[in-house]
């Protein structure tokens, strides 16, 4: 079984970046399932039913979230509906939607990061334990760890190694290199990245941003323009015998999205 894993979806752009590389690379890689992140598609800060259908009909199997996904409150009650849409498992029990989802042969659990994190949550070390111990098939398990620490992800990755076929991180927009099998058959990546805008801060107007930084203004930062988008994410390849991972490889990807 093959798995695409793409970062966080920021904006217009970064759904015209699925649209136009990810069935390529469905094709390219023999994709079983593709996962997004997909909490910042909607103008760069949470999910509507428009935007998850046109992530979905992209090609998308099942769409990933975090700290933002009920920032458009008209698309909480979706949460509870039949569209593939994930929230952090570890919110409380009862928060709409759901954080675990099987498809395809796959099983997805969606955790969220406590450290630097704005939001409170449960700890998704222990809620990771509950859900593997309440799965009742025989699926391969990826994780999708929504976190702003760099140690809070790899601590997870380490502490589920040997028991679900891969943790990516996911959040900070900003990818990174340490793609890796860890040493009981579980792939890990701190950050998976984005799809968005490449001339930008994490997907957002790069003047907007430090206009931030300078005056301290809480704004909202508008998703940025361009023509060039990037799209970064990793696939994984799972052994259905064991359910644990044989390979992980990043896969990044520019297009023109004008």
């Amino acid at each position: 079984m093959r798995v695409l894993m793409v970062g966080d979806v920021v904006g217009s752009p970064g759904r015209r970046a699925v649209a136009r590389l990810l069935p390529e690379l469905r094709r390219e890689f023999s994709v079983d399932v593709a996962v997004a992140n997909g909490e910042n598609a909607a103008a760069g800060r949470g999910l509507t039913v428009r935007t998850a259908r046109e992530l979905l009909d992209a090609g998308v199997d099942v769409l990933t979230s975090g700290n933002h996904i009920f920032d458009v409150r008209d698309f909480v009650p979706s949460l509870d509906g039949d569209l593939p849409v994930l929230r952090p498992a570890n919110y409380p029990d009862a928060t709409p939607g759901r954080g675990v989802l099987t498809l395809r042969g796959l099983t997805v659990i969606n955790l969220m990061g406590r450290v630097f994190m704005p939001v409170p949550v449960d700890d998704p070390f222990r809620v990771a334990d509950l859900l593997l111990e309440q799965l009742p098939g025989p699926e391969p398990v990826v994780v999708d760890f929504h976190a702003e620490a760099s140690s809070e992800k790899q601590a997870l990755a380490w502490y589920l190694d040997g028991r679900v076929a891969a943790v990516v991180g996911t959040h900070t927009h900003t990818p990174t290199a340490d793609a890796r099998l860890l040493p009981r058959g579980t792939a890990q990546v701190g950050d998976l990245g984005m799809a968005g805008i490449r001339d930008s801060i994490i997907g957002d107007d790069a003047e907007s941003v430090i206009d931030r930084f300078l005056t301290g203004m809480p704004t909202r930062l508008p998703v940025a323009s361009g023509e060039e988008a990037v799209l970064q994410s990793v696939v994984i390849e799972i052994d259905e015998e064991t359910r644990l991972a044989t390979a992980i490889q990043r896969v990044d990807r520019g297009c023109l999205v004008v």
